[in-house]
């Protein structure tokens, strides 16, 4: 079996992050049934953060990390395209969940969901800018996140409580990633579902319109 270089950071990663939070490495990468439409469609913890309307013909969800550069290039270079493509247009649901692959990413996963407190433009506008910084993000975490929290109108002391003083916030992201490696088989980042057909890793907006194109009602 080839391991990737991409695949094995991810085992590192993911590997460190069920140390510290106490998930069993085995569990995280255990074998796992065959998932379901309804597996993949099952409310998250936190709720999920969407874009398009409910009833468009395709439903795309993205797993992803903050500090991913993969899932910062789909970000920048293929999502404005497919929003304005597919979602504006109202062909397309989209779905972001998180996947933090280290501590970075979940605190800044948990910034997101606090300050943007339910309202899924906001926190589209959030993540967006999160990756725009991820270097910034990578190297200094915390004063990075401190200066976006600040641009969304929230005070130091805000971002504190949302992302330490309130741990419930980040057990759920974590309790998120378990059931999606343990049920739904994400084990690396950027990973899509495209009406449940599983997409790994970074891919353009040509490869995704030869999915999405064949699902459209005519």
């Amino acid at each position: 079996m080839n391991i990737t270089r991409r695949a094995f950071s991810t085992v590192l990663t993911l590997t460190g992050l069920a140390a510290v939070f106490g998930i069993s490495p085995l569990r995280l990468f255990g074998e796992a049934h065959a998932q379901t439409a309804e597996e993949i469609a099952k409310p998250v913890m936190l709720g999920d953060m969407t874009l398009g309307p409910k009833d468009a013909s395709v439903t795309i969800v993205e797993y992803a990390s903050m500090t991913c550069p993969h899932c910062a290039a789909f970000t920048k270079d293929v999502f404005p395209k497919l929003k304005e493509t597919y979602i504006d247009t109202g062909k397309v649901r989209f779905i972001f969940r998180e996947f933090p692959l280290d501590k970075i990413a979940l605190a800044a996963s948990a910034a997101a969901r606090c300050i943007a407190k339910g309202d899924a433009p906001k926190y589209f506008a959030l993540i967006d800018i999160m990756f725009k910084q991820q270097l910034e993000l990578a190297n200094d975490p915390l004063p990075t996140i401190n200066r976006i929290g600040k641009q969304a109108g929230f005070s130091e002391a805000q971002i504190k409580a949302c992302v330490d003083d309130d741990p419930s916030t980040k057990q759920k992201i974590i309790d998120d990633l378990k059931y999606a490696n343990e049920t739904l088989k994400v084990n690396s980042t950027p990973f899509f579902f495209v009406n449940g057909t599983p997409v790994k890793g970074e891919t353009s907006f040509d490869a995704f319109e030869k999915l999405i194109k064949p699902l459209l009602k005519s």
